[in-house]
């Protein structure tokens, strides 16, 4: 099971195209979108399910479809709605991170729709949910019977000018890697990445770490640009100035994380 936002997402679909083409039709379904959407190969009694968490614990943007809100309000100390699903599981496949730097993150530490909520910046209210996850796996994941994995953050390409500077573009229109082997962009935020690794050290045995941002930051090209399904229609503006829509955020497939699967090969 992949567990998270729309880049999980995105490699769990890669995983499915990876897989899907030695199935007969007739073996194979899948559930329609949903917080936990299914796909099954009935020969090998196996399943490889997506289960939509976006900041990991309980929270008002844990609708697939609609959870794009002004304000934000998570449980930072609940997991228990989403592990319910993740207690039968024998891989389970973790992310988190875009989510949490879009601006503050409003904290409800009751179970009252309209209880009173504190206010934390992304990166704290990050902490609290990764604390909250790594609870429930060092009391619930054996090792030895499960494998559990977190993927690191993916890389975005929003600004050009941190790989050619001068210029005020975005990912729009690009078409070839950056080649500069210690180029490292704002989209990847290094104290984020070493709060996670605090948290999942603690963890020891029980999760290994994917690391994707690297090799990921050099793709500037790897994005699916103008070439998307948008959910709202483009306005007349917007069409007349491509650069102003273009997606330099999730991942054209097949693509980038047809790697990151390759590297989850690896580690399985």
């Amino acid at each position: 099971m992949f567990v998270g936002d729309s880049l999980n997402r995105g490699q769990w679909i890669s995983m499915l195209c990876l897989l899907e083409s030695v199935i007969p039709q007739e073996k194979k379904s899948i559930t329609p979108n949903a917080p936990l959407t299914i796909f099954r190969a009935e020969e090998y009694n196996a399943t490889v399910e997506f289960q939509w968490a976006p900041l990991l614990v309980e929270s008002n943007s844990d609708d697939p479809v609609n959870h794009r809100l002004d304000e934000r309000i998570m449980r930072p100390d609940s997991v228990l709605r989403h592990a319910s699903e993740w207690k039968h599981v024998d891989i389970l496949i973790f992310n988190s991170y875009l989510w949490w730097r879009q601006g503050p993150v409003k904290l409800l530490w009751s179970k009252e729709e309209n209880g009173v909520c504190e206010e934390a910046e992304g990166i704290e209210a990050m902490e609290l949910a990764m604390d909250a996850w790594a609870n429930w796996i060092e009391s619930n994941i054996d090792p030895l019977k499960k494998k559990v994995f977190f993927v690191t953050m993916s890389p975005t390409h929003l600004w050009s000018r941190e790989w050619e500077p001068g210029t005020e573009g975005n990912c729009y229109n690009e078409k070839t890697p950056i080649k500069d082997e210690r180029y490292w962009g704002s989209g990847s935020d290094l104290p984020t990445m070493r709060m996670v690794d605090n948290v999942v050290n603690k963890l020891k045995s029980r999760v290994s770490v994917i690391n994707i941002t690297q090799m990921s930051e050099y793709r500037k090209d790897g994005h699916p640009s103008i070439y998307r399904k948008f959910w709202e229609s483009r306005t007349e503006e917007q069409l007349a100035n491509p650069m102003s829509y273009s997606d330099c955020i999730h991942w054209c497939l097949p693509g980038v994380p047809d790697v990151w699967n390759e590297l989850l090969f690896h580690f399985l």
